[in-house]
């Protein structure tokens, strides 16, 4: 005999209800207040822009110039979930527009309310379906017109064109301001754009090997290419794979693997010692430093290759005289550390976990991250370190040893 399965009788009438009931439960995810505060404000500013200045609050037959309910239910979307397929402009004004026509289509061969209602909804889904333009306020765009027959006889065309295209396009363009305002990507960036180097490379975190067909076939394959976007899963993946890396880190600590001999300058150091010391120990960075052991900033190469090129631009000069020049101890005005430094580095602490270094390092912002004890520096970790701690526990885990 096998073993005893679990007997579901056993449990308590009401707690075999409170797990019939679980699939009614809440499935989205708690929104930080900050989301909550960012999408209320804007669904808010939208509609007032809509409702004053562009539409006005009455209903004018005549223009056609008025807001219409289901641009509420645009609204949420485009404001609460800009990331979503169904947000994006395409979907938003095309969605809302053919839905639109699909109530005047209908319109014209039935004047039946009941008739019209079903077959105005059913015609917009199939329209929104066929564009791949899917917009659930679609469908209540199509139902107001199919309500309101007297205002399709009087607009007509115009229904489509200054309510539900007009109404939409002022939503998209201000939704597109707002997350532009708050720091988020209206719409979302597609699968072809350009990499952070600008040149056709996607950035290193998310080349997973697979070719956004792929991704797309997934998203159908799992009936989810209404939810999420061939972008928006690339970004799921590659962070899934960020975390399972950082897990076969274990509980690695920053001064595991910090460099602790460090080279420094201070402010006032020369750029020109700071090259020599660049030459002298092929570092990428220098870490600028006062008095007290304080950490200041970090000069990395490429600072100087900045600094180089803008004087070169201003003088009207080859960036190989700038770049002399800069590193001369005979030129007017001698360049200081303090000048060239980067100030605005994240920066860790000795226990910090080696796994949350990762996003760091990984999307090209920065090659080396300060480890500091409270303001003083005792170490720094590079993308160089990170890697060899890695290889190291790939190594381990496949038996092999580096």
């Amino acid at each position: 005999m096998g073993p005893d399965k679990p007997d579901d009788t056993a449990k308590p009438r009401w707690g075999r209800s409170l797990t019939a009931l679980r699939p009614f439960a809440p499935v989205i995810g708690r929104a930080s207040l900050r989301d909550v505060a960012a999408g209320g404000l804007g669904l808010a500013l939208g509609l007032l822009i809509c409702s004053t200045l562009l539409f006005g609050v009455g209903v004018d037959l005549a223009s056609g110039a008025f807001l219409i309910a289901p641009m509420g239910a645009t609204a949420v979307i485009l404001f609460a979930l800009p990331n979503s397929p169904l947000a994006q402009p395409w979907s938003a004004l095309v969605g809302n527009s053919m839905s639109g026509l699909a109530a005047l289509a209908v319109h014209q061969v039935t004047q039946d309310p009941t008739v019209a209602i079903a077959a105005s909804a059913g015609l917009a889904l199939v329209a929104m379906f066929l564009t791949r333009s899917l917009h659930p306020p679609g469908g209540a765009v199509a139902l107001t017109a199919a309500l309101n027959p007297a205002m399709l006889d009087a607009l007509g065309l115009r229904f489509v064109l200054v309510p539900v295209l007009g109404g939409s396009v002022a939503l998209v363009v201000m939704a597109m301001a707002w997350h532009r305002i708050c720091g988020r990507s209206y719409p979302f960036r597609q699968p072809q754009e350009a990499g952070p180097h600008t040149t056709a490379d996607r950035a290193a975190q998310m080349r997973l090997g697979l070719e956004p067909e792929e991704l797309a076939r997934i998203l159908v394959d799992y009936r989810q290419s209404a939810n999420l976007g061939v972008e928006d899963l690339a970004r799921l993946i590659a962070a899934a794979e960020q975390m399972a890396a950082g897990h076969a880190l274990g509980t690695l600590t920053c001064d595991a693997i910090m460099s602790r001999d460090l080279v420094t300058v201070r402010p006032d150091t020369r750029a020109a010692q700071v090259a020599d010391l660049f030459r002298k120990h092929a570092f990428t960075s220098i870490p600028v430093v006062d008095a007290q052991g304080a950490l200041l900033g970090v000069i990395f190469q490429l600072d100087l290759i900045r600094r180089a090129r803008r004087d070169a631009l201003r003088a009207k000069t080859g960036f190989g005289a700038a770049m002399a020049s800069l590193q001369s101890d005979k030129a007017a005005g001698i360049l200081r550390a303090a000048e060239v430094m980067t100030i605005d580095l994240p920066n860790v602490t000795a226990t910090t976990p080696v796994a949350s270094l990762l996003p760091l390092l990984a999307d090209g912002g920065t090659e080396a991250v300060p480890v500091l004890d409270h303001d003083r520096l005792i170490g720094i970790v590079t993308r160089t370190d990170l890697l060899s701690a890695l290889a190291r526990s790939a190594a381990r885990a496949t038996g092999h040893h580096l």
